[in-house]
C-alpha cells in the first residue's frame, strides 16, 4: 500500500500553490499582451514548416519560469540547483527567441545544466547508469522543444505532467512534499499559459518555455529517482506520450540521414493537425492518452516489479498502436491528396 502523507491539510497547501501559480503565470502574460511588451520580447514568424498562419508572442517562458522558479525556491529549497538551472537556461532561450543562436551554444548551456546537476547531486548509483540518466535528461530537455508546435499541447502536457509527478510524490511510499510543491507550481503555471495557447493561441511558450520545462521535467524526475521517491521509470511513464513521438520521429530522420535539428513536420502531432484532427482535438487527444498513463504510473508505485513490468509492456502497447493509427490516417490523407 502507498504511504499517504497526501492529508487534507496537504492537498488544500498543494491546490493552493498551484491556484497561486495558475494566477501568478496568467496575471504576467495577460500584462505582457495588454501593453503590447509580449510582439517586441519575441514574435513568431510563421514560415512553411509551421501549423499556424499569423505571428504570434512566444512569451509563454515569461509566465512560466518566474513563478516556478520563484515557487521552488521558496518551497523547496533543496531544489535550488533545479531552479537555478532553469533559470539559466531560460536566460540562453530567450536570446535564441529574440535573435537566434548557433546550435552549439544552446546544446553547450544543455550540457552545462544537466552535468551540473548530476555531478552536485550524484545518486548512490555507477557512473555508467548517471551518464546514461544525464543523457536521457538532455534529450528530454530538446525533445520538449521538439513537441511545442501546436497550439495547447506542450502547455497541456507540462500541465498534466508535472500534476503526475506532483501525485506521485504525495503518494510514494517515500513521499516528498517538497518535491510535490515545486511539481505543483510548474503545473499551475502551465495552466496560466494554456489559458492563453490553446486553439486558437494567443501566445506561444518560445524556447525559454519549452526548454525551461524539459529542464525541469528531467531535473524534477532524477530528483524523486535519487530521494527514493519513484522508481527510474515513472518518469519516463508520465511523459511517455511526448517522449515516444520526438524519439520515433528523430529515429526515421537519422535513418533517413536528415539533419534531426532542422525544423520540420513530421512529429505525430504534426500530421494530426495537418490530416484534418485540428489542433483543439489533437491537444485534447493527447491530454486523454497522457492522463491515462498518468494513472498507471501512480497505480504502479509501491507494487510488485513483476506489476510495474507488465504495466510498462502494456503501455508501450497503446503508445505503438496510437502511433500506427496515426500513420494510418496520414498514410490515407496523402493518398487523397495524390489522388486530387
Amino acid at each position: 500500500m502507498l504511504t499517504y502523507l497526501s492529508t487534507f491539510p496537504t492537498w488544500v497547501a498543494v491546490t493552493s500553490v498551484a491556484l497561486g501559480a495558475t494566477c501568478a503565470c496568467a496575471a504576467i502574460l495577460w500584462a505582457l499582451l495588454r501593453t503590447g511588451i509580449a510582439w517586441r520580447l519575441a514574435t513568431d514568424i510563421p514560415n512553411d514548416r509551421s501549423l499556424h498562419v499569423a505571428p504570434t508572442p512566444r512569451v509563454g517562458g515569461w509566465g512560466i519560469v518566474p513563478v516556478a522558479v520563484a515557487a521552488t525556491l521558496l518551497l523547496a529549497p533543496s531544489l535550488w540547483y533545479a531552479a537555478l538551472g532553469t533559470a539559466f537556461l531560460a536566460a540562453i532561450s530567450q536570446i535564441d527567441d529574440r535573435r537566434g543562436l548557433p546550435a552549439r551554444v544552446r546544446f553547450t548551456a544543455h550540457l552545462i545544466a544537466v552535468i551540473g546537476l548530476v555531478a552536485l547531486f550524484p545518486a548512490d548509483a555507477p557512473w555508467w547508469t548517471l551518464v546514461i540518466l544525464a543523457f536521457l535528461m538532455i534529450w528530454l530537455v530538446n525533445l520538449y522543444n521538439f513537441m511545442d508546435g501546436a497550439d495547447g499541447l506542450a502547455g497541456g502536457m507540462a500541465l498534466f505532467g508535472f500534476a503526475g509527478y506532483a501525485a506521485g510524490a504525495l503518494l510514494s511510499d517515500h513521499p516528498s512534499l517538497e518535491l510535490a510543491s515545486s511539481a505543483t507550481a510548474v503545473s499551475g503555471a502551465a495552466l496560466g499559459f494554456l489559458l492563453f495557447n490553446f486553439h486558437p493561441a494567443r501566445i506561444f511558450l518560445g524556447d525559454a518555455g519549452s526548454i525551461s520545462l524539459g529542464f525541469l521535467a528531467g531535473a524534477l524526475g532524477y530528483w524523486g529517482w535519487r530521494g527514493g521517491v519513484w522508481p527510474v521509470w515513472f518518469p519516463i511513464l508520465v511523459f511517455a506520450p511526448f517522449i515516444a513521438d520526438a524519439s520515433i520521429t528523430l529515429a526515421r530522420r537519422l535513418l533517413r540521414g536528415e539533419k534531426f535539428w532542422q525544423a520540420h513536420r513530421e512529429h505525430y502531432y504534426q500530421r494530426m493537425v495537418r490530416s484534418g484532427i485540428g489542433h483543439a482535438r489533437t491537444a485534447l487527444a493527447s491530454y486523454v492518452l497522457m492522463v491515462a498513463g498518468i494513472m498507471l504510473a501512480v497505480y504502479a508505485l509501491g507494487r510488485s516489479v513483476i506489476f510495474q513490468s507488465c504495466v510498462l509492456a502494456v503501455w508501450i502497447a497503446v503508445l505503438c498502436a496510437a502511433g500506427a493509427l496515426v500513420d494510418l490516417r496520414w498514410r490515407r490523407f496523402q493518398s487523397t491528396l495524390s489522388d486530387n
